[in-house]
């Protein structure tokens, strides 16, 4: 009862802020919402599930749906290799470097995705950026004025390394904070018995450190997978003729830009159930590799 008291008002708060807006999206989708409707002009009509209907037979939506569970995969596999590879070896390192590390780190982080995805464009400039001008002056003579944002898949690889860069401060700051609370005795008993480093972070570190990770893991799913403003910015709204979009693009230009609000509800509505489903899936598959263990 007592946990219940603690939560209760936390519990309101969320339920205030998260409720609410999750009905009246259920409830928009529902209906044919347009301009005229938002205005005034013209009356609602109920479509039942028809948005949802139009929008699961659009062959559109499968293609942005895959290029989105894609594109959130890489982003989440490449913040946790590079997060949790730092944090191991700021364990390693001394303090000065250790300290630079992290003020790095956390600048990337702090950065406006706005403000970072231009600096990144600017330095991936097809005509005027630094890395194309580095690597031709090293003798890669085929980069000079090459696009990075007009090849579908080398602009998902570029949006994606802006993403990982700005995400992977908070793996790197979980993972060390979980690291510190580890017992020395653990550490020096796999150095006595022989390990390696990756042994002893493969071995000994990871699985100590699994419900930090569960929790990192999820935060970047929720994080990349309702990635908007990286690929708005650095794609021009979705690439050439949309080749880049991805579901949070797809519903803003469905919702405001086609002035169609009850087909860009049944988006947000799709993208929330299929996160809940994600996110309950992997807590499934840890808890059965904890129950085997």
């Amino acid at each position: 009862m007592s946990v219940l008291l603690y939560l209760g008002p936390a519990a309101l708060v969320l339920v205030g802020m998260m409720a609410y807006p999750l009905y009246q999206l259920v409830q928009i989708s529902l209906y044919e919402y347009g301009q005229a409707q938002a205005s005034g002009g013209a009356p609602l009509e109920f479509l039942g599930l028809g948005n949802y209907a139009a929008l699961l037979g659009d062959e559109r939506f499968w293609t942005i749906l895959v290029q989105t569970c894609a594109f959130a995969a890489v982003c989440v596999v490449g913040s946790l290799a590079v997060g949790i590879g730092l944090a191991v070896l700021a364990t390693r390192i001394g303090p000065l470097p250790r300290l630079l590390l992290f003020l790095a780190a956390l600048g990337a982080w702090a950065t406006p995705a706005v403000a970072g995805s231009t600096v990144w464009l600017f330095l991936f400039d097809a005509e005027f950026g630094l890395v194309n001008e580095v690597l031709t002056g090293v003798g890669f003579g085929g980069m000079e004025g090459f696009s990075w944002t007009y090849d579908k898949y080398v602009a998902f690889g570029l949006v994606a390394a802006e993403v990982i860069w700005c995400s992977f401060p908070f793996v790197l700051v979980t993972t060390y904070a979980g690291i510190q609370g580890v017992p020395g005795e653990v550490l020096e008993a796999a150095a006595l018995d022989g390990a390696s480093a990756w042994r002893t972070t493969r071995s000994v570190l990871l699985p100590m450190l699994r419900p930090i990770l569960v929790v990192a893991t999820i935060q970047s799913i929720i994080w990349d997978f309702k990635i908007f403003t990286q690929i708005y910015v650095m794609t021009n709204g979705g690439g050439i003729a949309g080749q880049n979009l991805v579901l949070n693009v797809f519903a803003y230009q469905e919702a405001f830009a086609g002035s169609d609000y009850g087909m860009g509800s049944a988006i947000g509505v799709v993208m929330t159930l299929l996160l809940i489903g994600i996110t309950l899936v992997y807590l499934r598959v840890q808890r059965d590799s904890e129950a085997i263990r």
